[in-house]
């Protein structure tokens, strides 16, 4: 299938919710809660998810997928350094990195190569390493990615075998910011079987519950990053249901899981949220 990527295509300009996060930053540094702010935002954690699926070929019971998602590299000091200690010895199955390698640097790309290796390198997983781009990424990204070893997946359904038995792997270029009809097209032409969505942001569940995809993997909203007490987001940064913007959900049959991210998007903090690399295993039994 032909890959269709519109990084480069849309001008990047300060959206509403980056003056409002701007200012709340603003805000912080003159009642002093900056810093602390900072300190929430490199305090990531490793979340176990063990998910059952009555669907789920037997030869991958127990498969585990390490997801990754907005490391933005060079948003914050430290965050790298901290996200390579929390997965160092891990040995997963998969690793699926679901996008915004860049911060707001839309000009170059160059300066995410190094960290990406080095995560590579960090990682020993049997299947290596998947990725989709994110809306702050670039098609240009695409090749230089690659041949540092990670496979990149734009609008395509990628497969895994294992005894006999198949798992399908789609990933589709960003359909918050750059939406086309390739991405839905592609999960429409992606094979039978038991099958899983990497998308940048939760806005294409419907697409893939209606398409009978089982498990749907995202990121985007870094779970609101500054939140209310409690985790409630305060800013989703997505077009569809708030329920999706945090952790584990559903829509119809398909399970869905958005992460709160590796990295910090606009300001480097966080608030009542926690960063995270989180390890799905997979299971043959009752959701």
């Amino acid at each position: 299938m032909e890959k269709a990527c519109w990084g480069d295509a849309v001008s990047h300009r300060p959206s509403a919710r980056d003056q409002i996060i701007s200012v709340l930053s603003q805000c912080l540094k003159v009642i002093g809660l900056y810093q602390r702010g900072v300190h929430n935002a490199l305090d990531l954690q490793l979340n176990h998810l063990e998910l059952g699926f009555s669907n789920l070929p037997s030869a991958f019971d127990g498969f585990s997928i390490l997801q990754l998602s907005d490391p933005h590299f060079g948003a914050l000091a430290g965050t790298t350094e901290r996200m390579l200690q929390l997965v160092s010895g891990l040995r997963p199955d998969l690793v699926v990195l679901t996008g915004d390698y860049r911060n707001e640097d839309y000009t170059n790309y160059e300066y995410v190569l190094p960290p990406l290796q080095e995560l590579t390198a960090t990682l020993s997983s049997r299947h290596g390493v998947w990725a989709i781009l994110g809306n702050n990424d670039c098609a240009a990204m695409v090749e230089p990615m690659e041949d540092i070893g990670i496979r990149v997946l734009i609008n395509e359904t990628g497969v895994i075998e294992q005894d006999g038995e198949s798992l399908y792997i789609t990933g589709v270029d960003d359909v918050h910011a750059f939406h086309t009809e390739a991405a839905p097209e592609a999960m429409k032409n992606a094979p039978q079987g038991f099958r899983i969505a990497l998308v940048h942001s939760p806005e294409l569940a419907d697409s893939a519950a209606a398409c009978g995809y089982h498990l749907y993997l995202t990121g985007h909203t870094h779970g609101g990053q500054i939140a209310l007490p409690g985790g409630i987001p305060v800013i989703t940064n997505i077009k569809c249901p708030r329920r999706y913007a945090s952790g584990l959900w559903r829509h119809g049959a398909m399970v869905g899981y958005t992460s709160s991210c590796v990295g910090t998007s606009v300001v480097p903090l966080r608030f009542n949220t926690r960063g995270e690399a989180v390890l799905i295993r997979l299971r043959c039994g009752a959701p």
